[in-house]
């Protein structure tokens, strides 16, 4: 079990070294909105430019006709002079004004084309931008709530499900098992403790009292058996000798023998 521990703990600091170095989403958005940002500012730039050039070749195209216009005046003058040489050089000079300003119209209209595609896309870019920043918030904000509940969910299972206070708890109970067993201990060294000085101490009492009873006991039966034998003599030494038991006398001895008397 505590092999699989260890092997969790290491397993899971290699996953949070990975999640270290994995990118940070809310640093990517933010980089993509910069990109998105310069992109717009080069379509902007882009839109500028073509809009000015569209301006200079309106410009271009009006002077190009008001020249023409002139030619044209000055062609008509020159009928009504009779100059038919001048008029025909003023037709030729307001044809090529004419053409340059068919030229310059030209060019327009293609570049009014490019202009509505470009202000359509920077359009388009802007409202992007703007969608990106709201999302980008959202998601900002859903990934510190996923890293915290990540942490959080470490700290209270970990990779494995073993839990910090899980390893409190198997620790108590170790230390309450410790506990048990010290004072289970103690008790056991206070009886032997007890057994040892007191054993010897009972057994002498217990001799003592074992002796005096002994004792007591043979006096009482002394105290008997003397009574009767001073009763006996007294009365008469004939009738005593007569009277005594050979059998009573040789158990007295024998109880002697065993008193040690």
């Amino acid at each position: 079990m505590n092999l699989f521990d260890r092997f969790s703990r290491v397993a899971k600091s290699n996953i949070n070294n990975v999640l270290k170095g994995m990118e940070d989403p809310e640093k990517i958005m933010e980089q993509a909105l910069e990109d998105m940002q310069r992109d717009l500012v080069k379509v902007r730039q882009s839109y500028a430019e073509v809009t000015a050039t569209q301006r200079r070749l309106v410009k271009q195209k009006e002077q190009a006709d008001a020249i023409a216009q002139d030619w044209q005046d000055r062609a008509q003058l020159a009928l009504q002079k009779g100059s038919d040489d001048l008029a025909r050089e003023a037709l030729t000079r307001r044809q090529q004004q004419v053409d340059a300003s068919n030229d310059l119209k030209a060019q327009l209209d293609n570049q009014n084309g490019s202009i509505d595609k470009l202000y359509e896309g920077m359009q388009a870019l802007e409202s992007k931008i703007l969608e990106s920043k709201a999302k980008k918030d959202q998601l900002a904000a859903r990934a510190r709530t996923a890293q915290s509940t990540q942490k959080v969910n470490d700290m209270l299972g970990g990779i494995t499900g073993t839990t910090s206070a899980d390893a409190f708890n198997r620790m108590e109970e170790k230390v309450e098992n410790l506990e048990a067993a010290a004072e289970v201990s103690a008790e056991l060294g206070a009886v032997a403790i007890s057994g040892s000085g007191g054993s010897s101490l009972e057994k002498e009492f217990a001799l003592l009292e074992g002796a005096s009873a002994v004792d007591d006991e043979l006096q009482r039966m002394k105290g008997l058996l003397g009574g009767s034998a001073g009763s006996e003599s007294s009365s008469s030494s004939s009738a005593s000798k007569s009277s005594s038991n050979p059998e009573v006398d040789d158990e007295l001895e024998k109880m002697k023998r065993d008193a040690g008397l």
